[in-house]
């Protein structure tokens, strides 16, 4: 528990403490008021303060002002009339009880977002002449090389020059399983580095690092209220001055109609302390805190789970999702080319392998890659000589004296070979070795694992209808499509088509249906900004497309989609509940109290009872 907390409770259980003393202890009238109010001063001075402070600001009507005047009228009583200060002080100890929960709740939601925040690190190990210079992480520049040691975490972004080693990622993804990387592989700042040294090449500055962009996120992430939380603080603008009105209104109007139409006595005792409880009653304190409490809450239990939610109104949104649409690479599958197999070969699949390998060892596209990589071997580049890449078709290069061509249909075309058409689905590069066809490699983009779980759950949870949009072939796409048992697949679309797509899509859906779009590349930024809510790709995912997007998913799982749905749901269940309980109750207890049959234990129960159940269950949202 913080000091603020503890400070708190000890308070409250000294005026608590007082209030039970007194009534075994038989002393003076005139001591014993003056210990009870010692004891309200002791639970209720902050509240006081912050009342009179609104008073001087011009911010009258808030749940402070509220109980600052029904506690003092009641002590007013007291003082005059009764001789009773019981309640008065029981109410003020009993709102502190509840502040107390409220603040307890608070510190709860804020941990889980602190730990996030916690993978900030403080510094950097850099390397030079052989020895480690420690300096802060945004004092590196791009290109240096930082040594991270077990046990630390990794500053910034970057790739792994040499060392292997495993990493706890839970900060960034929410994934407990730890993560091998080694020499190549890139890294991401926030990252805990569990056994090896690693040595790795900064590539982003810190400013611009994983671990600061998320830091940003989530600082923001409370600056965007939902509908629900905006109308909460509307509602207690107006409703507030309204039962404060009332409260006068019912201490004032029945005991003059009394007197002047009714000839009876006015009774302002009764009807002044009626006007008090009403007061107690009235305190809006249970919607203004457990409403914001609820969607903080959520945010904290998404971002538990690897799921960064840019705002309340995100999640709100999230909520009323009705179509998920996908983009294919890098969100359905995995962004990897990889060879699936070679067809129509005469000679060995493994010396084609190393005749493409040799034609594309120094191409950067990632058919090529992918072909070096199923190779697995090191080329001897000195093997390879005249290498020409043919625009739009392939690639074309001396081999040891023989001319080997890899590319697709047209460049076989165009050096007279006839291709052989392959039926699996896939890039085709077809070869030729000296004039004469020497098969095809298929290269493949891999399907996620979890993508058709991913589908199947959004169904489950109620999501109607699923797209995918994607600038792939129409047979590539549609076969992703069948698979993954997607409603409906657009394929060969430039990125102007996917907005305008998208566009169609919403103008399809009811008005109070939302669709949300997944993507990961700077193609998708335009279509992520576009639709109702953006959900982003956060470990692959490009910086423009992270920017733009409302949600973010850190290990790029999309499972979460259907998780990040369903957390936003329960929280919004949450909000209608405590809503639909504050209401009822305080509208119930306030006629109650209007005509008598209530007194401040049914308004300390109406007040503090319902915000401490509220927050409570606010909580709730916390696991999501």
């Amino acid at each position: 528990m913080e000091t603020e907390q503890r400070t708190k409770l000890a308070r409250i259980l000294a005026a608590a403490g007082m209030v039970a003393a007194l009534h075994f202890i038989p002393l003076p009238s005139e001591i014993t008021a003056a210990l009870y109010i010692a004891a309200y001063l002791i639970a209720g001075y902050d509240v006081l303060l912050e009342a009179f402070g609104g008073i001087k600001d011009g911010d009258l009507f808030d749940e402070d002002f509220l109980m600052a005047v029904a506690t003092l009228g009641a002590i007013s009583l007291a003082i005059y009339k009764t001789g009773d200060y019981t309640e008065a002080v029981a109410v003020m100890v009993f709102f502190q009880t509840g502040e107390l929960f409220e603040d307890i709740a608070v510190d709860k939601s804020r941990k889980n977002i602190s730990a996030l925040m916690d993978i900030r690190p403080d510094c950097a190990h850099l390397e030079k002449d052989g020895k480690l210079e420690t300096v802060a992480p945004d004092t590196v520049t791009v290109g240096s090389v930082i040594v991270v040691q077990p046990g630390e975490k990794v500053p910034l972004d970057g790739r792994i020059v040499s060392g292997r080693s495993s990493l706890n990622t839970a900060a960034l993804t929410g994934e407990s399983m730890p993560r091998t990387v080694e020499a190549g592989d890139e890294i991401f700042s926030g990252c805990i580095n569990l056994d090896g040294v690693l040595h790795i090449e900064t590539t982003k500055p810190f400013g611009e690092s994983t671990v600061s962009k998320i830091f940003a996120l989530l600082e923001n992430a409370q600056s965007r209220k939902a509908k629900s939380e905006a109308y909460i603080s509307k509602f207690a603008h107006v409703y507030t001055p309204a039962v404060c009105f009332g409260a006068l209104a019912l201490a004032v109007l029945p005991p003059l109609f009394r007197l002047f139409f009714m000839g009876l006595p006015a009774d302002w005792e009764s009807w002044i302390y009626r006007a008090l409880v009403f007061l107690v009653i009235s305190c809006p304190c249970a919607l203004v805190i457990s409403v914001p409490l609820s969607f903080f809450a959520g945010i904290g239990g998404a971002s538990k789970a690897g799921i960064l939610i840019k705002g309340a109104n995100y999640l709100e949104t999230l909520a009323k999702t009705k179509t998920v649409v996908f983009d294919k690479t890098g969100t359905l599958t995995q962004g990897v080319f990889k060879v699936c197999g070679v067809h129509h070969n005469e000679m060995e699949a493994e010396k084609l392998l190393e005749y493409a390998a040799l034609a594309e060892c120094s191409s950067s596209h990632p058919v090529g890659k992918s072909i070096c990589r199923a190779y697995g071997k090191t080329v001897d580049r000195s093997a390879v000589s005249d290498v020409r890449e043919v625009a739009g078709g392939g690639v074309i290069a001396c081999i040891n004296g023989k001319t080997f061509a890899a590319g697709n249909d047209k460049l076989m075309k165009k050096i007279n070979v006839d291709s052989t058409p392959c039926h699996s689905i896939g890039t085709i590069v077809h070869t030729a070795l000296d004039g004469k066809y020497a098969g095809h490699i298929v290269i493949a983009d891999v399907v996620k694992p979890q993508a058709k779980q991913a589908i199947a759950d959004l169904k489950a949870a109620g999501v109607k209808k699923t797209v995918m949009l994607t600038g792939d072939v129409k047979a590539v796409a549609e076969h992703v499509g069948k698979y993954l048992g997607l409603d409906a697949v657009y394929s060969e679309l430039l990125p102007a088509d996917k907005v305008q797509k998208v566009e169609e899509l919403l103008k399809a859906e009811r008005p109070s249906d939302k669709l949300a779009f997944v993507g990961d590349g700077i193609n998708d930024a335009p279509v992520l900004a576009r639709a109702d809510v953006g959900i982003a790709m956060g470990a692959i995912g490009s910086d423009a497309a992270i920017e733009a997007a409302d949600v973010v998913l850190m290990d790029d799982d999309p499972q979460k989609i259907a998780l990040s749905i369903k957390i936003s749901r329960k929280c919004l269940r949450i909000v209608r509940e405590n809503i639909v309980f504050a209401i009822g109750v305080k509208t119930a207890c306030l006629a109650l109290g209007a005509f008598g049959l209530a007194g401040m234990g049914a308004a300390v129960f109406a007040d503090v009872g319902v915000m401490v159940l509220a927050v409570l269950n606010a909580i709730r949202a916390l696991k999501g």
